[in-house]
C-alpha cells in the first residue's frame, strides 16, 4: 500500500456523544490499514456514543481523555464530524486547546463534515482554505478562512472534506499528509504558503 504510516500515533478526537459513526470508523480503519495506531480521545473517560445521523449507533471505548493526552505525543489529529459532535466538543476548553496546539505545531490534521467547527473554535483557520459541510461556510469565512466546495481540500497539512460521500478521498489524502509529516506553519499574522 502506498503511503504507509507504520507506527504513527494518531489522536482521533471526539465528544463523548454525537460523533457520526461512519466518519469515525472509516478513517479509523484507513489508519489501521496504513499501519498507524489510532487512539480515541474524548473529554471524559468511558464510552463514546456514535450516531447514524440522528439515531444512536454503537459505542466505542475511550483510550485517553483530553486531559491525559499530550499534543506533542501525536503524529496527526483526526476530527470526525456529526452535527452534535463538534458542537459538544467545542465546549471543552481542553479540547479546543489540544486542537490549537496540534495545528500550531504543524502536525497534520484531518477534519470532515461539521468537524471544522473545532478548527474555527480553536482560531486556526485564518489564512487557510478549507471545505466542510456547506452550513459551516459562513463560520469559516468569518474566522478568516476561505471556503471551497470540494471533495477534499488540503492546506499545509490540514485536510478537510464535506460529507460521508467524500470519505474515500478524505482517507486517502489524510494518509498522504500523515506520511509527509510535520508541515511548516507561517509566523503569527501571516497567511501561509
Amino acid at each position: 500500500m502506498a503511503g504507509r504510516i507504520d507506527g504513527a500515533r494518531v489522536a482521533v478526537l471526539v465528544a463523548n456523544e454525537g460523533v457520526e459513526q461512519i466518519e469515525l470508523t472509516e478513517p479509523w480503519q484507513a489508519l489501521q490499514d496504513a499501519g498507524a495506531r489510532p487512539e480515541l480521545v474524548a473529554p471524559q473517560a468511558g464510552q463514546v456514543q456514535a450516531m447514524n445521523h440522528l439515531d444512536k449507533a454503537d459505542t466505542f471505548p475511550v483510550d485517553r481523555t483530553v486531559a491525559e493526552a499530550d499534543p506533542g505525543d501525536y503524529d496527526a489529529l483526526v476530527l470526525p464530524g456529526g452535527v452534535a459532535n463538534p458542537d459538544n466538543l467545542r465546549l471543552s476548553p481542553e479540547a479546543v486547546a489540544f486542537v490549537r496546539a496540534i495545528v500550531e505545531s504543524g502536525t497534520p490534521v484531518a477534519a470532515i463534515c461539521h468537524a471544522p467547527w473545532m478548527l474555527v473554535e480553536a482560531d486556526v483557520v485564518r489564512g487557510r482554505t478549507l471545505t466542510s459541510y456547506p452550513s459551516l461556510r459562513t463560520d469559516i469565512v468569518n474566522a478568516g478562512g476561505t471556503w471551497v466546495d470540494a471533495e477534499v481540500q488540503t492546506d499545509r497539512g490540514m485536510v478537510t472534506s464535506r460529507k460521508p460521500d467524500d470519505l474515500p478521498a478524505f482517507c486517502a489524502k489524510m494518509i498522504e499528509e500523515i506520511a509527509e509529516g510535520q508541515h511548516s506553519v507561517p509566523a503569527a499574522g501571516q497567511a501561509g504558503a
